[in-house]
């Protein structure tokens, strides 16, 4: 089991994919639970997205989260993607890909404090 809070689509959509996402999942016996989580992050080159959280394996939802892309027509954030290194530092970091569909139009790179309950913040962001 895994999770990851480095997940998003675009603001405005969120409500609908996430229930598409987790009817998908009983649906086809996965295990795989997603949930809003209220913060939403903006990109100079992407736009807005709202952030979700899930719960499951990562396979399910990286392939659900390109199917969401493509059925509502919408740019998503897979996240999940940890640093090589393991480095101990004061902060932690994520990497995500931006997609439409299939594409990959972008490169997030995404950073919180290790102390307290802080939210991803965008650090560096790349377009392809």
């Amino acid at each position: 089991m895994g999770d990851s809070e480095t997940f998003g689509v675009e603001k405005g959509h969120g409500e609908e994919v996430v229930s598409w996402l987790n009817e998908q999942a009983r649906l086809h016996s996965m295990k795989l639970e997603a949930r809003l989580y209220g913060y939403s992050v903006t990109t100079e080159n992407f736009g807005d997205f709202e952030m979700f959280s899930w719960i499951g394996d990562v396979q399910s939802a990286r392939k659900m989260i390109i199917k969401a892309s493509k059925r509502f027509k919408v740019k998503v954030i897979e996240g999940g993607y940890k640093p090589k290194e393991k480095i101990i530092k004061m902060k932690k970091f994520d990497f995500a890909k931006v997609k439409k569909g299939d594409k990959t139009i972008g490169q997030l790179e995404f950073v919180s404090s290790r102390f307290g309950n802080k939210h991803w913040e965008i650090q560096n962001e790349e377009r392809h």
